[in-house]
């Protein structure tokens, strides 16, 4: 219950920072949560959206697999790896703030599954 729990919790940030790319890059909201200046978030706002676009498909896939029961395990344990790596790259590449908001709880995530919480 607990590795279901994390994994619905994952996929929901995962949208939440989709929308946030996607949508509010260069809103007020977006430029808090991602520390951006004005100008730098509209000359960048179509890249932001296609990195959006991909973090809503890690929570597509997350919640596939929810929705797919045991049988979607595999697909889970999939998508929370892509995750993590995604969050370590992130972190070595561009804030190292990505590891904690990424990485840890996929890692997780992860722990659970594998122990059976």
């Amino acid at each position: 219950m607990i590795a279901i729990t994390l994994v619905a919790l994952i996929a929901l940030l995962h949208i939440y920072i989709m929308i946030l790319e996607m949508f509010l890059w260069d809103k007020p909201a977006g430029l808090r949560a991602f520390g951006l200046e004005l100008d730098f978030a509209q000359k960048t706002r179509t890249l932001a959206a296609n990195q959006g676009l991909y973090n809503g498909f890690l929570a597509a896939g997350l919640l596939v697999g929810l929705a797919l029961g045991a049988a979607g395990k595999s697909f889970v344990l999939f998508f929370l790896i892509c995750i993590a790596v995604a969050g370590i790259y992130g972190a070595a590449t561009a804030n190292r703030k990505i590891l904690f908001i990424q990485t840890v709880p996929a890692v997780l995530a992860l722990t659970a599954i594998f122990i059976g919480i």
